[in-house]
This record gives C-alpha cells, structure tokens and sequence, in this order.
C-alpha cells in the first residue's frame, strides 16, 4: 500500500495484548486475499502505548484517506477516535466503549498473546487512553457496530447505547472474540465500497 491511493483500503485495528495473528484479522486478511483485494488490507502490530499506535494508524489514513477502520474490542475503541477524527467510516467488534476504565486494572506488566512479546502497562498509558475517548459520537451512520451478547469480557449494553442510531448487528451468544466473524467478511467488504 505505498504512495497516495485515494481507493478504498481496510485498516483493521486489533484488540488489547492481541495481533495482526489474530483469528479475525487472519480471516479478514485471507478473505481479501482470495477477492484479489491483498494490496487493499492493513494491519500491523500496534504500539502498547496508545498515543503511539495512534500515530502509526494515521501515518497509514494521510495515505489513504479513503479508509475504513475495523478494530475489535481495543481497537473499536482505537476505530472511534479516528472515525470521527478524520471523518471515516469505521466497523466496531465487541468495542471497548470505555477502554481506560475496563484497561485500568491491567497495569503492570503484560505479555502479548500471540507474539509473547512483554511490555509494561502503566498508569500514563490509561490516561492516554482517557484522552482519546469520545463521550459522543457524531455522524452515527459511519459506524457498523457487531456486537455477541455473549461477551464475556465487555457489556455488550454499553456499545449499544453509546451507538445509538448507528447500524447496529446484535447477535445472541457468542464471546468477546465474535465467534461468528466468518459470516460478515463479504458485507464488511461492501460497506468499505470494495465489493
């Protein structure tokens, strides 16, 4: 994805101690292979410090303004923030609504899940986190919010009511890893207006 591309791309934003080795992010990412949209797709392993994760995304949005977010859990909360910062439209999965709330009682030292990769999660990085909440969401129409009732991680309440009159897609069961991934690859693909 080099140079500026004014067709649309995919950044899909993975969760909290997760990566682009995810199950969704790999889902994704070989479905849009297999569409011929490879070259169309991006996801990287975000900075633990969330001011920094931000700049790395929107090195990637200043190249391609035409994006659509997909961010699971951490980065729904990450896909918000930028949605309304940079007027884009932005795919949610069990977002956390309120991250430096249900983050604060990680702090201390953490262990990626998929690379094994150990950091340190600090008081500084919930205050970042506090800093890039959006208490209300404007243009409610950019957002696509896919919630499992299930979650067992997030009340799933909470992104229904931050969301309200966003498309909402609310599905009984499931877990926070939104077990039911598979089913929405094509239709997040038409609603990034690459189908």
């Amino acid at each position: 994805m080099g140079g500026l591309d004014r067709a649309p791309v995919i950044i899909y934003l993975h969760g909290f101690l997760s990566s682009p080795a995810s199950r969704k992010a790999q889902q994704l990412k070989a479905h849009m292979a297999r569409r011929g949209l490879a070259a169309v797709f991006w996801c990287e392993q975000l900075a633990s410090s969330p001011l920094a994760a931000m700049a790395q995304v929107e090195a990637v949005i200043a190249r391609h303004p035409q994006a659509t977010l997909v961010g699971s859990s951490l980065g729904g909360f990450y896909a918000t923030w930028l949605a309304q910062r940079h007027d884009l439209k932005a795919v949610l999965i069990n977002p956390a609504v309120v991250a430096h709330i249900s983050l604060a009682g990680f702090i201390g030292p953490q262990t990626n899940l998929y690379s094994g990769e150990r950091f340190e999660f600090t008081a500084l990085d919930v205050a970042e986190l506090q800093a890039l909440d959006v208490p209300a969401i404007t243009l409610p129409r950019r957002y696509w919010l896919l919630l499992e009732t299930g979650d067992e991680v997030l009340d799933y309440r909470q992104a229904v009511a931050k969301y309200a009159g966003a498309r909402q897609t609310v599905i009984e069961g499931g877990d926070h890893g939104f077990s039911r991934f598979g089913d929405f690859l094509d239709p997040i693909l038409e609603f990034a207006g690459l189908a």
